[in-house]
């Protein structure tokens, strides 16, 4: 999770994007090709702080979300996600969160609060895990810094419940 969120933040450029990884080759580019052209789309269709896909080709909202300048509540965003649905990357807006799942980000946004993030707020249902525009101590001068601190604790214990691929 955090890497995504950090992936986010980084917002680097894709790159040359003719390198394929060793051992996914082929789908590599091609996932990577997919979700440059998506988010060309995005651009095209009003949203033009979307971001370019990493080198992996991966995106999520949730990085989008907390990684950007976008507002994926806004209606061009919406919109634009509309107009180009049919080259949205595998897995960019999630999966519908198990009973199990939405237990452990309750619990792991009570493992924030506990670690020094007091105004960290309960996920919403529907929405991404982590939110900074919901957390108003991310805007105070080293705020997002405590925020990350606290994350990397809480991340360590609640990966696997939270369906969260270890990197």
């Amino acid at each position: 999770m955090l890497a995504v969120i950090v992936a986010g933040c980084r917002n680097g450029s894709a790159g040359t994007g003719n390198s394929t990884a060793t051992s996914g080759g082929n789908s590599t580019a091609a996932t990577h090709e997919k979700a440059v052209k998506f988010a060309e789309c995005m651009r095209a269709n009003g949203v033009s702080a979307f971001p370019d896909p990493d080198a992996s080709g991966e995106s999520t909202i949730d990085g989008i979300a907390n990684g950007s300048s976008v507002d994926t509540s806004s209606a061009a965003f919406e919109q634009a996600l509309s107009a180009c649905k049919d080259l949205e990357p595998p897995g960019f807006t999630g999966t519908k969160v198990t009973p199990q799942q939405r237990t452990a980000r309750l619990e792991f946004a009570q493992c924030v609060r506990d670690n020094g993030v007091p105004d960290f707020p309960d996920p919403t249902p529907n929405g991404p895990l982590v939110d900074t525009r919901r957390i108003p101590s991310a805007a105070r001068n080293g705020g997002l810094s405590i925020i990350n601190a606290a994350m990397q604790k809480c991340t360590a214990i609640y990966s696997g419940e939270l369906g969260l691929r270890g990197q």
